[in-house]
């Protein structure tokens, strides 16, 4: 019991019996956020489809399309061109997607 005691007033002599406490309460605060992390779920990562503050909504949304060949118009394929990401669409990188399937100029 005595050398309990020596350790004990050692560790407070030397300033470091604020560690044990500092540690019980840094691990009450991580369990405590990731409590509240998983709780929340996903709502915390921004996803493609929300519509930007101050533009009309639109008719589309980014669901995972990324190829022409997936498309139904040139308005459609222009929407996901410019609001969608990984997309596969504009192989000249002139900003018209799909230009063999929808976007063609007339010659």
């Amino acid at each position: 019991m005595q050398h309990v005691g020596k350790l004990q007033s050692w560790n407070d002599e030397r300033g470091y019996g604020f560690i044990a406490p500092l540690l019980g309460l840094a691990t009450y605060g991580w369990r405590a956020f990731q409590h509240n992390l998983q709780r929340s779920g996903p709502s915390l990562v921004p996803t493609a489809s929300v519509e930007r503050p101050g533009t009309a909504p639109s008719r589309f949304r980014c669901d995972g399309r990324t190829q022409c060949t997936q498309m139904t118009s040139c308005e459609e394929a222009t929407y996901f061109l410019r609001h969608c990401p990984d997309t596969q669409m504009d192989g000249d990188a002139d900003g018209v997607p799909c230009e063999r399937q929808w976007c063609g100029r007339p010659w």
